[in-house]
């Protein structure tokens, strides 16, 4: 396999360009989220938007990295680019034209999800085509660092769009981000591991990434505690406006500085890991973010009511905290599993995180109904704490015999 001699350049074009798109989207998901709250002022509908976005990869996610793997990866994150666009552009026109029913915004939020499903892998499984495997981890830590930017500037963006034009106008950024990006991976030579000359068997390939997750036998075993606290833990991000308005008795702008520190603190700890990389201590790295996760939730759960500006800074830390799980993971993935096959593993991983939303919301929602929402984060937390100790327990050697291998 031929690597890019000048892969630092070739990496910061296309995260220049990715940084442009995935802001403007950000910008235009809040956008999108914020009008129907103003229009509709329901719970029912926000709830079928988050779930608009998400049955994209819950159904489809798994599939998605076959196809990466048999196509050129630079062509797909260009299409899936242009198609998210394209569904900003038609909700644009039909603004112009009326108010479309709410169930036209499910179907936008659905489609533009359903690119995301594709440029995900696409984007993940290019990067070990252009950095060198000691790299991979920082590199993942860099690119980490413009998601958690964009999480942090797009609401803020969409906001500021939101005072100052119509919807219509605002949905003109997705396409503007989308031309920048596509203009950037066009500009990059991205390549490809070597194809098969065979005809895609859809559940055929499915199965050899199963396969190959399952032969790799760190990876398989530290799969189950990382989605057993991604059930635990990515349902707190959707909860936090209800422990902010339910516990603290906050407004709005209380619910969006939480949003704020949270994103701030992923940032910071994409820059930490950007800088430091960590190749040598993944897995107890893995572990002791989830069981400081556990801690920072929980903590949270045991506040007063009067301690809001406490349960800000402690946002900020499990903004912070999850990177540190999140990230060595895919860079582990990335680091060890055959570029033919990168794509599907990649999609099998990220499509059961993703179910574990649902699935942790289904969990979470009755029962943070039913006990306070309060005593939910500290249940949350001794949970995690446990899951954290269980990863340490089954994976205490695998840092030992990877610096050994």
């Amino acid at each position: 396999m031929t690597r890019n001699h000048h892969w630092l350049r070739s990496f910061v074009v296309i995260y220049i360009g990715q940084t442009f798109s995935i802001v403007g989207s950000a910008a235009v998901q809040f956008a999108i989220l914020w009008y129907l709250t103003i229009k509709t002022g329901s719970a029912n509908t926000l709830a079928l938007a988050s779930v608009a976005g998400l049955l994209p990869q819950a159904l489809l996610g798994i599939f998605a990295g076959v196809w990466v793997d048999r196509m050129s990866r630079k062509k797909v994150m260009i299409y899936a680019d242009l198609f998210v666009a394209l569904a900003s552009g038609i909700l644009g026109v039909l603004l112009l034209w009326g108010e479309p029913p709410t169930y036209v915004f499910y179907i936008i939020l659905f489609l533009r999800a359903l690119g995301s499903v594709f440029h995900g892998p696409a984007m993940q499984a290019a990067i070990p085509m252009l950095v060198p495997p000691e790299m991979i981890m920082k590199a993942g830590g860099w690119g980490q660092f413009v998601q958690s930017g964009a999480l942090m500037a797009g609401p803020v963006l969409g906001a500021a769009l939101m005072a100052a034009f119509e919807l219509p106008a605002v949905m003109l950024v997705d396409v503007i981000g989308a031309i920048i990006a596509v203009a950037t991976v066009a500009a990059v030579k991205i390549p490809d591991p070597p194809k098969s000359h065979e005809k895609p068997h859809v559940w055929h390939e499915l199965a050899e990434g199963w396969r190959a997750l399952r032969h790799n036998r760190k990876l398989f075993r530290v799969c189950w505690p990382i989605l057993a606290a991604c059930i635990i833990y990515v349902p707190v991000g959707s909860l936090f406006p209800l422990m902010v308005n339910g516990h603290f008795g906050g407004t709005a702008w209380h619910s969006s500085l939480v949003e704020l520190l949270f994103a701030g603190g992923m940032l910071l700890s994409s820059i930490f890991i950007g800088i430091l990389g960590g190749e040598k201590r993944r897995f107890f790295m893995m572990s002791l973010a989830i069981a400081a996760l556990g801690v920072f939730i929980g903590a949270s759960g045991l506040l007063p009511s009067t301690a809001f500006w406490l349960f800000a800074v402690l946002s900020c830390l499990m903004g912070a905290a999850g990177n540190f799980f999140s990230v060595p993971f895919i860079t582990y993935i990335q680091a060890t599993v055959a570029p033919e096959k990168l794509g599907r593993v990649l999609s099998l991983a990220t499509s059961a995180m993703s179910l574990a939303t649902p699935v942790g919301l289904f969990i979470a929602g009755p029962l943070a109904e039913k006990v306070g929402i309060d005593t939910w984060f500290m249940a949350s937390g001794v949970v995690l704490v446990i899951i954290g100790l269980v990863c340490r327990v089954i994976t205490r050697n695998f840092d030992r015999t990877e610096m050994t291998e």
